[in-house]
């Protein structure tokens, strides 16, 4: 049953992370990569709500499978990321490739850290 959640979860994410990549990339005329960095830091902060919601005994461990393993699997994107940062590099748009990587690292993490705050403010 299990990987039947994850498979369920993936299928939502998989269409929303494109969807949205798409959606953000229209609306700026840059090189950086927006919809990507949005994507995974929004996973981020998924990740560390739910995970905090479990800890606490909020939510099950069947919806960490769901949302956590499957959608924010498929939602976020570390493969994407290497891909545009490199691509980024090897066009000589080193500045923006160094701002990719470490607002990737920051904000990713301390989504992360809001999202388990968060969960520690409204679970505990």
């Amino acid at each position: 049953m299990s990987w039947l959640l994850v498979i369920a979860g993936a299928m939502i994410g998989a269409p929303l992370r494109y969807l949205t990549d798409l959606a953000i990339q229209r609306r700026h005329d840059s090189v950086f990569p927006w919809g990507t960095f949005t994507v995974n830091v929004a996973g981020c902060l998924v990740l560390g709500l739910l995970t905090g919601a479990v800890t606490a005994g909020a939510a099950p461990v069947n919806v960490q499978l769901f949302l956590g393993t499957g959608l924010c699997g498929a939602l976020t994107t570390y493969s994407t990321f290497s891909y545009e940062t490199m691509r980024l590099a090897q066009s000589g748009a080193w500045f923006l490739a160094a701002a990719n990587t470490a607002a990737s690292v920051v904000a990713g993490l301390g989504a992360a850290f809001i999202g388990a705050g968060l969960a520690t403010t409204l679970w505990n």
